[in-house]
């Protein structure tokens, strides 16, 4: 794993660059290894939802290592010792759910940074068990912070959340917003879209990425069009059920279709 990975990661998200990624949920690093080859900018690897946890999450880290993907971790909650295992495991980054406010954003940023709450440990794998060259500094410009925006008092805070410095990337999550909004719907239904539109105004004028995950590349276009630049779509688990669905059906259609004739047979 190289440090400059992460570092070239980061810069990017300071551009009008468009990345694209997606989850990993299953907890396999095989399964892990091969989103990583598929050719996505990042993936976030789902410590709240997914079904891996922290034994396994180092060695998804190794399977993404020579990938050119950043490794994003997606922790429980704001937790420091979470946050600090995820990083000195060698994660690019973390992703913070249920950010409700720009002080509960400045804790998650404080808790990647080695200038604020992050204990001071080289012997980990961030590290190269000590091996690294890299100063404290190096390695508090080279994590990438993304927060959640996935609550009506995270949405009503969003400005002064984006305000936040070390914050990268302001990111939706469509079902709990909806969910929290009472509205339930599509990501890419047009009242929320409109709710939604104040994220990627808010990353906008405060030099961040306005971030989402969304089931389809229509649902993608619809947030792109907003403005948005981090930009997800499904999870290995959703694409695996998917194309296995889609295939067993095909399967099925070759039995339902009439079998070829037998030149001569008896009618």
């Amino acid at each position: 794993m190289s440090g400059a990975v992460p570092s070239r990661f980061r810069a990017r998200l300071r551009g009008d660059e468009i990345v694209t990624g997606s989850f990993v949920n299953l907890g396999s690093p095989l399964v892990t290894e091969i989103m990583g080859i598929a050719g996505f900018d990042w993936l976030v690897l789902d410590l709240e939802h997914g079904a891996g946890d922290e034994h396994v999450l180092v060695s998804q880290l190794q399977a993404l290592a020579r990938t050119g993907n950043a490794a994003l971790v997606r922790v429980e909650a704001i937790d420091p010792a979470r946050i600090q295992h995820a990083l000195d495991l060698g994660a690019a980054g973390v992703m913070v759910p249920r950010v409700r406010s720009a002080e509960e954003a400045r804790v998650a940023v404080d808790c990647c940074r080695y200038s604020a709450r992050r204990g001071v440990a080289r012997y980990n794998r961030s590290w190269h068990w000590g091996l690294s060259p890299r100063t404290l500094a190096d390695a508090d410009a080279e994590v990438v912070c993304v927060v959640q925006i996935e609550t009506v008092e995270a949405l009503e805070e969003v400005d002064e959340i984006a305000a936040v410095d070390g914050v990268d990337v302001l990111f939706v999550g469509p079902s709990d917003l909806s969910h929290a909004l009472g509205m339930q719907c599509a990501p890419d239904d047009p009242g929320l879209l409109a709710r939604v539109a104040a994220v990627a105004r808010a990353a906008r004028d405060h030099a961040k990425c306005a971030g989402v995950l969304v089931g389809t590349l229509e649902q993608a276009r619809a947030y792109r069009e907003l403005g948005f630049t981090f930009i997800g779509c499904a999870s290995d688990g959703g694409l695996l059920a998917t194309h296995a669905t889609a295939v067993a059906q095909d399967l099925r259609g070759l039995e339902r279709s009439q079998a070829p004739s037998v030149e001569g047979a008896p009618s």
